[in-house]
């Protein structure tokens, strides 16, 4: 039976298991633990409560006066990984004089997709309030996230929350969208719904696909070269969304052999175009 797009439960299945894809993924996983750890003894960096509960904080690496500000959200489809996990960018963008705030969160199933948008919204929120403290500046906070990140950081893209949390309406002054899911309909027919717990309201509320987009934000999306076909296409539709919006919007050809984990890697090294692209749309 057609679900979603011509699509019966088996075939969607398939089109959302990014761990599929990609057998080496346990190791690249490792990689993000490692590779952060590295950033960690080399940078200055310091955890910081956003809430109350132990999930919610943030890690920040700063870079000195004045710098943008690259806040970065984990993937792991909204039930794994950690701040731990979301540092290894920070040596190169700290030293192209970007501040890094890696962003923790409650995982699923202990909390909703709305619990979890909400405590990265609030995150963001006080990125703005306090990140001047750190040498950042808040009226250049660039989101960036990857998979779950990814559409996380679509969340914090979107209009119409900001007043919420005495925030401007222009609260980000870009992203990096890296393998989001931004239209999460198909996701209720999915092995996914066994932890998200989605339905039609939830997909609604929390699908920056099916929201309001702002106008005039520099955005750069890319997805990985053996993604899925629907991981392709929901990068390539949102992409096409915020341009018809008026974001100046990239989205870059797939780097051959890439994978849904391993772009992150590429946000950390110089002279990869999803570096330079990400840098140029922070103005540094």
């Amino acid at each position: 039976m057609s679900l979603y797009r011509g699509m019966d439960a088996a075939t969607l299945d398939v089109e959302y298991n990014a761990r599929a894809t990609t057998p080496e993924m346990p190791a690249i996983v490792e990689g993000y633990r490692t590779r952060t750890g590295a950033a960690r003894a080399a940078l200055a960096w310091s955890t910081h409560a956003y809430g109350p509960t132990e999930p919610e904080r943030l890690d920040v690496y700063p870079a000195g006066a004045n710098a943008p500000v690259l806040v970065f959200i984990h993937g792991g489809y909204w039930r794994a990984l950690d701040s731990a996990d979301g540092g290894s960018m920070a040596p190169a963008f700290v030293a192209a004089g970007a501040c890094v705030v890696s962003v923790n969160y409650t995982l699923a199933p202990a909390a909703s997709l709305d619990r979890i948008v909400d405590e990265c919204r609030r995150a963001l929120a006080w990125v703005h309030a306090n990140i001047a403290r750190f040498g950042g500046d808040p009226a250049r906070i660039h989101v960036c996230g990857s998979s779950a990140g990814g559409h996380l950081a679509g969340m914090l893209l979107v209009s119409g929350w900001q007043a919420g949390l005495g925030l401007p309406e222009r609260a980000v002054s870009g992203a990096t969208l890296l393998s989001g899911l931004f239209d999460l309909t198909p996701l209720p027919h999915t092995h996914i719904n066994a932890w998200m717990s989605l339905d039609t309201a939830s997909v609604a509320r929390n699908s920056p696909a099916l929201l309001p987009l702002p106008s005039g934000l520099p955005v750069v999306l890319a997805y990985g070269d053996t993604e899925t076909a629907e991981f392709k296409r929901q990068t390539i539709d949102f992409a096409s969304a915020l341009r018809d919006a008026g974001c100046d919007t990239v989205l870059l050809p797939a780097r051959p052999g890439s994978n849904h984990f391993d772009i992150v890697f590429d946000l950390g090294e110089p002279g990869n175009p999803l570096f330079e692209a990400t840098r140029r749309a922070m103005g540094i």
